[in-house]
């Protein structure tokens, strides 16, 4: 049975698109493919279970039915490096990632691992994503972000962490590249890696698409509330604008799909925002959503307007820097029912990905 473990230089690098997306492809070739993230950092509850987030993405839409305990066996929950650290037990969780392992890898033909973080993340309870793939006897594919200098350093970084495990790195595939310095960046590091004795497996352009938000996901990591336009908080964030200059400013700064922060009872930029279209038939606003500060709920008649505009608009009780703050700071996260994302996902990785060099690797 071949194996596969998708490691990362850190966190959000792109581990999820890259698994999903190798996944769909070589269950064309393979049909029997099985997943599993032996080791998860954000976790949902799932009939009284937690479990974490990728591996029921995966499951939803892969169609890989082995169990979502096997696929998520250790949820590092609040307080377990804590717990581990006063009554250390290496044996106990090396157990249960191998027996949801054997279960998730009954019959299948090809089982792709996902990591968590860097090689290192994990050793602080005996279980970093190398000793796991260790473990598991997997070869590791290295996903990293865009650039030249620094994805190299890191990848020789974790690189060597995994061969001090004796865990063989098959190849690296750089995420994230800007399409402008697409050519330079895929030239100049597979060269650079070449040097190192590392293959570069796959290079995929950045794909704004799939780093949108929606207000949906928003509303999932904070505390915000929904003042109107409920059935519109699935539509994507493309730009956010901090309005806080004075409305005849804001023109050249709203652009399609544009989420507007501003306090509450900046009325004269609520009204501002509402009359900013994005074509000459004035059906759809630049404007895709409102997150409105402070607390403050407009007066009725502007309420009344929000309430017409066909676009969410949440209500957050922090200022205006605190929540553009927690926006910028939003990991964004392929969901089930993203299907223009998943769809991307896998097209991008189809397109840019070397499927030859990693079956004969493995």
């Amino acid at each position: 049975m071949r194996k596969i473990f998708i490691a990362a230089t850190k966190q959000n690098d792109g581990k999820t698109t890259v698994s999903l997306g190798i996944i769909k492809n070589l269950q064309e070739k393979f049909g029997k493919v099985g997943f599993i993230k032996p080791i998860g950092q954000r976790y949902l509850e799932e009939e009284g279970l937690k479990i974490d987030e990728d591996s029921i993405l995966i499951e939803e839409v892969c169609g890989i039915k082995s169990g979502l305990k096997d696929m998520s066996p250790i949820a590092v929950e609040k307080g377990f490096t804590e717990k581990y650290i006063a009554k250390p037990d290496k044996r106990s969780i090396s157990g249960r990632i191998k027996d949801s392992f054997r279960r998730v890898s009954k019959n299948q033909e090809l089982v792709v691992i996902e990591g968590t973080g860097h090689a290192g993340v994990g050793s602080v309870f005996d279980h970093s994503n190398a000793s796991v793939a260790r473990l598991l006897g997997s070869k590791v594919i290295i996903i990293s972000s865009g650039g030249i200098g620094r994805p190299i350093d890191e990848i020789i970084l974790n690189k060597s962490l995994f061969e001090k495990e004796g865990v063989k790195v098959l190849g690296v595939i750089v995420n994230k590249v800007l399409p402008d310095k697409f050519e330079k960046i895929s030239r100049l590091v597979r060269k650079g890696l070449e040097r190192k004795g590392v293959d570069v497996l796959g290079v995929l352009p950045f794909n704004p698409m799939l780093a949108r938000p929606t207000f949906e996901q928003i509303l999932e990591e904070t505390d915000f509330q929904v003042l109107c336009g409920k059935e519109y908080l699935e539509n994507t964030i493309a730009k956010v604008i901090v309005a806080a200059m004075e409305a005849r400013d804001a023109a050249r700064y709203i652009g399609e799909d544009s989420l507007m922060i501003t306090p509450g009872d900046r009325e004269d930029m609520i009204i501002f925002g509402l009359s900013c279209f994005s074509g000459p038939e004035k059906n759809k606003l630049k404007v895709c959503g409102m997150i409105l500060t402070g607390g403050i709920i407009p007066e009725p008649p502007v309420m009344g307007l929000l309430q017409k505009a066909r676009i969410p608009v949440l209500l957050a009780q922090s200022d205006t820097y605190d929540v553009a703050t927690c926006v910028h700071d939003l990991t964004v996260k392929i969901r089930p029912c993203d299907r223009d994302k998943v769809d991307t996902a896998v097209r991008l990785i189809k397109e840019n990905v070397d499927f030859k060099k990693i079956l004969k690797g493995i």
